[in-house]
């Protein structure tokens, strides 16, 4: 078609195809009833005349966009990849797009991407952490937007959540690393304001040392932005203190690379020198040298529960309840007994 031809209606679609526009709406919107010749023959017409759907008509009439949007804190690694590929294929199961917004771990930034994505007509949101000033939470109940918290599970909040516990996920990994006999503790995290998950982290490995005797003021706990240098400067920071640590800790797993990238550089050994682990459990980290002991975080199905508790609540199936989901740990070459263990 011309850029000065009129743009094609539904009629032309059902005058090019031989059907009713009723026919041609119930293709677009639900194809499972039609039958797949006359859905062939349809699209076929659609895709000759470029035509698209009024969207801003439906939306007006049905009061919804049939968008959700989803804001992370970063696009810049894999953390959140997976599990917002899962929430996406189902969303689009049940005819939902997705909208995404990285707030780079600014919590003004994320307030005014949650604004900006209620002007612009999502339906519900999902939201990374419970950690955000209780002003937003007001504005999304004003606006009556439903949203969910996913990457966290913390039984003491009353908003809904679809994720782990955080804080027994990192306790369980350090029972394991005390265990093999480490007490010089380390810890390269995220910073910890207005980063719930980042917090429970640390007061896991503070409860598995306390539980052990060990005294949880010890722990050292370095804050640093998310990244492989940053990991790497970190770990570097650790290791050239007077009582270096005989594990270190890493509050996600690209930490992890970078500490495991800069104990190389230094000339160590891991984890006969220092013993190293992660936290995600991301494709990286069965592919380092040594791989990386990490916890499993089961993100597909944590982004598939998710698309699911949002499409129930806008569906109006009534309040939904929190889901906790297991972690796991997954032993692997980068943690070994302390020294002289």
């Amino acid at each position: 078609m011309k850029s000065s031809d009129p743009t094609p209606t539904l009629y032309d679609v059902a005058a090019k195809s031989g059907v009713s526009t009723a026919t041609v709406s119930r293709c677009l919107n639900f194809p499972d009833q039609v039958t797949e010749q006359t859905r062939k023959k349809v699209m076929a017409a659609v895709n000759t005349l470029g035509y698209s759907p009024n969207f801003g008509a439906k939306v007006m009439a049905a009061r919804r966009t049939q968008t959700i949007g989803a804001i992370i804190p970063t696009m810049e690694n894999a953390i959140f990849a997976r599990g917002l590929q899962a929430f996406q294929e189902e969303l689009r199961v049940h005819g939902y797009t997705m909208l995404v917004a990285s707030s780079s771990y600014q919590a003004d930034l994320e307030e005014e991407q949650i604004r900006a994505l209620v002007a612009r007509g999502a339906d519900a949101l999902l939201l990374i952490g419970h950690d955000r000033s209780p002003e937003i939470y007001a504005f999304l109940e004003a606006q009556k937007v439903p949203s969910l918290v996913t990457w966290a599970f913390d039984r003491s909040q009353s908003r809904p959540s679809v994720g782990f516990d955080n804080r027994a996920a990192m306790r369980d990994l350090a029972c394991e690393v005390i265990r093999l006999g480490h007490r010089d503790l380390a810890l390269i995290s995220a910073n910890i304001a207005q980063n719930d998950r980042a917090r429970e982290r640390v007061e896991g490995i503070r409860e598995a040392m306390t539980n052990s005797g060990t005294n949880p003021d010890d722990l050292v706990v370095m804050q640093t932005q998310y990244g492989i240098d940053q990991g790497a400067a970190a770990f570097c920071e650790l290791m050239q203190s007077q009582t270096p640590p005989t594990a270190v800790f890493c509050g996600n797993d690209v930490l992890a690379v970078g500490a495991l990238r800069a104990a190389r550089e230094m000339g160590l050994t891991v984890p006969d020198d220092v013993s190293i682990v992660g936290f995600d459990d991301i494709e990286l980290a069965q592919i380092t040298y040594p791989t990386l002991t990490t916890v499993h975080v089961p993100h597909g199905e944590m982004g598939k529960q998710a698309a699911r508790a949002l499409v129930d609540l806008l569906a109006g199936h009534g309040p939904t309840q929190s889901i906790e989901l297991p972690s796991e740990i997954k032993m692997r070459g980068s943690l070994g007994p302390a020294r002289g263990e």
